[in-house]
């Protein structure tokens, strides 16, 4: 027997357990999107979209992440700031974040020129 996650789901697979009937639990993993939207903090008439961030929760960064698969070719960076970790407990700043995921990124309030033009 399975462990399962509740008593309910236990009950369930006794009632079918002892009707016969053959089942599979929690055997597989189904991929789905939920549609969302995303609004730019500033879009630049260059096209280059500055995303700014003083907490960077861990729902904003799955949400920049699905942005980014969503619309690859969109210039998003971030100004964050301050380059704080992730969390506590972790190693990873905003900045070694925003660099593994191929976000550039700054400390604001400054931004680079090159972003400007």
């Amino acid at each position: 027997m399975s462990d399962f996650r509740s008593k309910f789901e236990q009950r369930l697979a006794a009632l079918l357990d002892n009707q016969g009937v053959p089942y599979l639990y929690e055997c597989r993993h189904l991929d789905y999107v939920c549609k969302r939207t995303y609004t730019p903090d500033f879009e630049l008439p260059n096209g280059v979209i500055l995303e700014a961030k003083g907490f960077f929760k861990p729902a904003d960064r799955t949400k920049m992440l699905a942005v980014k698969k969503a619309h690859p070719s969109l210039d998003i960076r971030f100004v964050f700031q301050a380059n704080n970790k992730l969390s506590k407990s972790s190693k990873t700043t905003y900045g070694a974040w925003a660099d593994k995921h191929g976000f550039p990124w700054c400390i604001g309030p400054s931004i680079p020129e090159s972003w400007l033009k």
